[in-house]
């Protein structure tokens, strides 16, 4: 078992809003009339900033993921990984004290997705996603950072997202044996 405090919960929400905030501006350029994950977002800074866990933090996660599906209906690919930066972003406020390496993904998920979404948006520069994950290491604190050490690291296999994900991962990682 992991152990984590309410405040760590926060400060990995709020990492994983600060990481999906700028692909949202994607999503909705593409799916103008889709308000779920501009919801999850909303919902997910009000946990960060000190209110409850609710069911309504859970219930917009899942409803942003929905979004990531119906963009994909629409052939919208980089706003379905925008998508899901934002429903991710809902999930962190979930992370389970469970040493288990797919936990990682509460943490990172949000960093990833938003990456690849960029990436797409640019026409699959790569680059550009190394650039954003450059910028989602800036933004992880020392509690994000130490949490991040308790577990184990990213698991393998998946496509662009999950080297995205261990990429990020390994680097912070990195940054924790540095402190």
């Amino acid at each position: 078992m992991v152990e984590l405090s309410m405040a760590e919960l926060r400060e990995i929400t709020a990492y994983a809003v600060a990481c999906a905030e700028p692909a949202l501006a994607i999503f909705e350029r593409d799916c103008p009339d889709d308000p779920r994950p501009r919801a999850v977002l909303d919902e997910a800074r009000r946990f960060a900033a000190g209110g409850n866990r609710t069911k309504v933090l859970r219930v917009t996660a899942l409803a942003a993921h929905r979004s990531a599906r119906t963009a994909g209906e629409m052939e919208c690919e980089a706003a379905v990984d925008a998508a899901r930066a934002a429903g991710h972003a809902g999930g962190a406020a979930y992370l389970h004290p469970l040493a288990k390496a797919h936990q990682v993904k509460h943490i990172l998920g949000s960093a990833a997705h938003a990456a690849r979404a960029i990436e797409l948006d640019v026409g699959d520069d790569r680059s550009v996603g190394a650039d954003y994950l450059a910028r989602a290491r800036g933004l992880a604190g020392p509690v994000v950072v130490s949490v991040l050490a308790r577990y184990p690291t990213a698991p393998g296999g998946g496509g662009r997202v999950a080297e995205l994900m261990r990429s990020l991962d390994a680097s912070l990682r990195h940054m924790a044996t540095d402190r």
